[in-house]
């Protein structure tokens, strides 16, 4: 009889629950004995009460990390972090990776190593980020020195992964350049049978949505200076995370934000919206627009990034190439004129299912 194998889950830290953690969520419950190692978890956090029902392992240095917003600054802790964790006892590990990298735990020679990569850590190599670091010159000058440090531990830790794995096409291509590694790419899980479920007998309304974490690096600004000067109605569901101060200013700009939403909130609010908008300039994937169209609503998205694998252009969404008021305008006038078939945006988004992605993870860990 084959051994079962002995899996563990690994994360870079839980706090706030966007696209990373859902995709770890249906890790975790696809392989519900793996213990999940993290640099830190807030326990009184969204992702934290996400996770209350699973074993969570924090770093040495996790009490530190949870002071106030300590993670971000003490970056530079990160190899610190990793290579005192020992999964060696482990026959499989899946590392779920961005910005904190999560790589470069100690594991014995025997130990397969699969790396679910969100991104390289888009601070490390020319990316926009939800912080803009540039902006004080000490700042500029601490990320310039850490920044050279953590890329050359970044790249020593793929030396380990027997396999990449890449959300989308746009990241298994930063990690050829950057890792000089081959990916398979799986997209993320989506439940989209049950979406279409809970959004049937939804009347559409008249406002357009973003779903998002109110940070930079989303577009939410130029979204937000598009309504004031379009005369349309904007609402944001999301929480602020990190340094952020765009709630204030959004709120002053008009737009109606509507704080962090659950799912079935989500649901119901993409199948009310009359469009979805998405602008980040360079989006990993973008779960949030296949969500949208499974309910049957159209998208305008900026034409970079994920956004070029999850819309078709014309026939689920509008792809614009650029986020000005102009662009803008032009791609609400194209959206006017599009009758949208809700059958074709709900057969795009059954691309993404939560069973493919399953399924090709098992292909994976064997």
């Amino acid at each position: 009889m084959r051994r079962k194998l002995k899996i563990a889950l690994v994360h870079d830290y839980l706090n706030e629950f966007g696209g990373a953690e859902k995709v770890l969520r249906v890790l975790s419950e696809m392989y519900p004995k793996a213990p999940i190692y993290t640099a830190f978890c807030k326990r009184n956090s969204i992702a934290g009460k996400a996770f209350a029902d699973r074993e969570v392992r924090e770093s040495f240095l996790a009490p530190i990390l949870k002071i106030w917003r300590l993670y971000s600054p003490l970056r530079f802790l990160i190899p610190v972090i990793w290579r005192a964790m020992d999964l060696s006892e482990f026959d499989v590990v899946i590392t779920s990776s961005s910005a904190y990298i999560a790589r470069g735990f100690r594991v014995t020679k025997e130990t397969r190593v699969i790396c679910y990569c969100h991104t390289p850590p888009r601070y490390l190599y020319g990316y926009e980020t939800s912080v803009n670091w540039k902006k004080r010159w000490w700042m500029r000058l601490y990320m310039a020195v850490l920044s050279h440090y953590l890329r050359l531990y970044d790249y020593w830790s793929t030396k380990r992964v027997d396999v990449f794995v890449a959300n989308s096409e746009n990241v298994k291509r930063r990690i050829a350049k950057f890792y000089r590694r081959e990916a398979k790419v799986i997209y993320p899980p989506m439940e989209i049978e049950e979406m279409i479920k809970r959004s049937e007998g939804v009347r559409k309304k008249g406002f357009f949505l973003i779903i998002s974490r109110v940070v930079g690096a989303k577009g939410l600004i130029d979204a937000a200076r598009a309504a004031k000067k379009l005369k349309f109605k904007l609402k944001i569901g999301g929480g602020s995370a990190g340094f952020s101060d765009l709630e204030k200013r959004l709120s002053n700009m008009g737009v109606e934000l509507l704080g962090w939403v659950d799912e079935p909130e989500k649901v119901k609010l993409m199948a009310e919206a009359r469009g979805f908008i998405a602008l980040a300039c360079n989006e990993d994937f973008g779960m949030t627009v296949v969500e949208a169209q499974a309910v049957g609503t159209p998208v305008i998205a900026f034409n970079g990034g994920g956004f070029r694998e999850s819309v078709i252009d014309g026939k689920t969404g509008i792809l614009i190439d650029g986020t000005d008021g102009k662009s803008l305008n032009q791609a609400m006038k194209r959206f006017n004129r599009v009758k949208w078939n809700k059958r074709e945006l709900q057969k795009n988004a059954r691309c993404f299912t939560r069973e493919k992605f399953e399924r090709q993870i098992l292909e994976i860990v064997g």
